[in-house]
């Protein structure tokens, strides 16, 4: 059974995240809005409009699961359309005045707070994948947050200051391992990697046997922009070394859906997405 003490603070981490991305898009103006991100096709304001979109899907799933589903259906039925799945999840955001978006955003994200600090950290909520546990649907939603709202800083050119709560990140990149790889119809080594990050607050997080052949280690900052797929692992300051350890970084992918391409090193020009948006 998971701590509802870690859960507690998981939600109070999850408000903090978003709260802090507001106070990044709050002040911009309508050509700020409007900026191209990292994201192929995506500005800002789709980053934010695809985050009110799922923040306002994850609370109809706390909240109605046949309404949930009936919303995932058309989505998935949207999905078999080139742009089918960004004109259903954008539609609002693409059309709205940045402040009406915001205000959305902000209804949606403390009506899913509100329901999922209602929640015990091991009820099962449905997605569009295999059911989650409300601990591990907060943390894929903060995950979103962060992931998006680096877009949201690489278009805009600012920095943000990094956080603790990256822990929750980058916890989520070591139990994805496996995924990262049955997502690409790979069969995941059985070698163990041992991961060691620096925290921001200067702590060491470790995983993984402190005699594996394999390891990661670094920042948790970068650990974190390779597992959402927002770096190259190539312009990061990771050091990796291994073949399994080399390969999982190559594959990383955090968040759900299919595979995501991952960005280019940066001696590319070219630009990708971070794969299908489901939230």
């Amino acid at each position: 059974m998971a701590d509802p003490a870690a859960y507690a603070a998981l939600i109070t981490d999850l408000a903090a995240e978003q709260a802090a991305l507001d106070s990044v898009v709050a002040p911009l103006t309508l050509a700020e809005w409007d900026a191209p991100t990292p994201a192929a096709g995506w500005s800002v304001r789709d980053s934010i409009g695809h985050l009110h979109h799922f923040d306002e899907a994850a609370h109809l799933s706390a909240t109605d699961p046949a309404g949930f589903a009936r919303h995932r259906d058309e989505l998935f039925a949207a999905a078999a359309e080139a742009d089918g799945v960004d004109r259903l999840t954008l539609a609002f955001a693409r059309a709205a005045r940045p402040e009406d978006l915001l205000a959305a955003w902000r209804e949606a994200r403390a009506a899913m707070l509100e329901r999922f600090g209602a929640l015990a950290a091991d009820d099962r909520l449905e997605w569009y994948g295999p059911p989650m546990s409300a601990m591990s649907f907060a943390t894929a939603r903060l995950m979103e947050t962060w992931a998006h709202g680096q877009d949201v800083v690489d278009a805009l050119g600012v920095e943000r200051p990094a956080t603790d709560r990256l822990r929750h990140i980058a916890h989520l990149g070591l139990r994805t391992r496996r995924f990262s790889y049955v997502v690409h119809g790979r069969e995941a080594p059985a070698a163990d990697v041992r991961v060691e990050l620096q925290a921001p607050s200067g702590a060491v997080w470790e995983w993984g046997p402190p005699d594996a052949a394999d390891s990661v280690r670094g920042t948790a900052v970068d650990f974190c922009l390779v597992v959402t797929q927002r770096r190259h692992v190539d312009d990061t300051g990771l050091a990796v070394l291994g073949p399994a350890a080399r390969e999982w970084m190559g594959l990383a992918q955090a968040f759900a859906g299919g595979p995501g391409p991952g960005r280019p090193p940066a001696s590319s020009s070219a630009s990708s997405s971070d794969g299908p948006p489901v939230g």
